[in-house]
């Protein structure tokens, strides 16, 4: 099934199973994301955190594009930046969602583009795809985030050399870094993304939501309180009564039916 959430913002949502793919559908623009655009993908990640049936998202864009960035036509014209009051930049790089989000990246992902793929966790890429984050060429930070999410995703210097040149990096490069998760031929990304989520979303989602918090809180956590700080988490989980449902599958060498409680 798949739901237009709103015409006027060109951003599309597809549900396939427990699943959402979200579209940014602007090609015309290069998929640039102006303020109403912003919203849009804040609301549809609020659908997808609020709605227990779904299990993880993968993030795209359409005609062979996945993002350009700020849309600064729109900006020229409007004077309004794509900042969610809720989400941040873009809707989505100031609070990621809960739920796991995929990235499948065709063509260009630069500037804020690129950092809406930092925000995702994890990024399937077209063989043809590139990234990169040109602000310095253009007088301007990569204030969405990329300016300390590429530097704790790769090598300090290969980042700095990226951030500071202007430089875009190939897909390829990407997978060398470990930033990218599967490189695919061009035209596979989203298909390959889906596949990807759907596996994801097969596991228990209150454990998969718990391990992604985790990993993303813990990056703070002083080494002695690793454990300590770990524990609410996992006890929450431990608690659940998909713990209980994950256990009995086995035992009886069945899938289990989870219910995200």
């Amino acid at each position: 099934m798949t739901q237009v959430v709103d015409s006027a913002t060109s951003l599309r949502v597809e549900y396939r199973g427990a699943v959402a793919v979200l579209t940014i559908d602007r090609a015309s623009r290069r998929n640039a994301v102006d303020l109403p655009t912003a919203r849009a993908i804040a609301r549809a990640l609020d659908d997808l955190d609020g709605r227990d049936e779904l299990r993880a998202a993968v993030l795209t864009g359409s005609g062979g594009t996945f993002c350009a960035g700020m849309d600064l036509k729109a900006l020229t014209t409007t004077g309004e930046r794509p900042i969610d009051e809720q989400r941040g930049p873009f809707g989505i790089v100031g609070r990621p969602p809960r739920k796991p989000i995929i990235a499948a990246v065709e063509g260009a992902a630069v500037g804020g583009g690129f950092e809406i793929v930092l925000s995702c966790d994890l990024v399937v890429a077209a063989e043809g795809a590139t990234f990169g984050l040109p602000e310095v060429r253009r007088g301007l930070l990569a204030a969405g985030g990329g300016l300390f999410r590429l530097p704790a995703r790769i090598p300090r210097n290969i980042a700095m050399e990226a951030i500071l040149t202007g430089r875009p990096l190939p897909a390829a490069r990407c997978a060398e870094l470990g930033l990218v998760n599967r490189v695919v031929p061009d035209g596979e990304a989203l298909a390959a993304a889906v596949e990807l989520a759907e596996v994801i979303a097969s596991n228990a989602p209150l454990a998969v939501q718990g391990s992604k918090a985790v990993v993303g809180e813990s990056a703070d956590w002083p080494l002695a309180e690793l454990f300590d700080r770990q524990e609410p988490f996992a006890d929450a989980v431990r608690r659940s009564a998909d713990a209980r449902e994950g256990a009995a599958a086995f035992l009886e060498k069945r899938a289990p039916r989870w219910q995200a409680r």
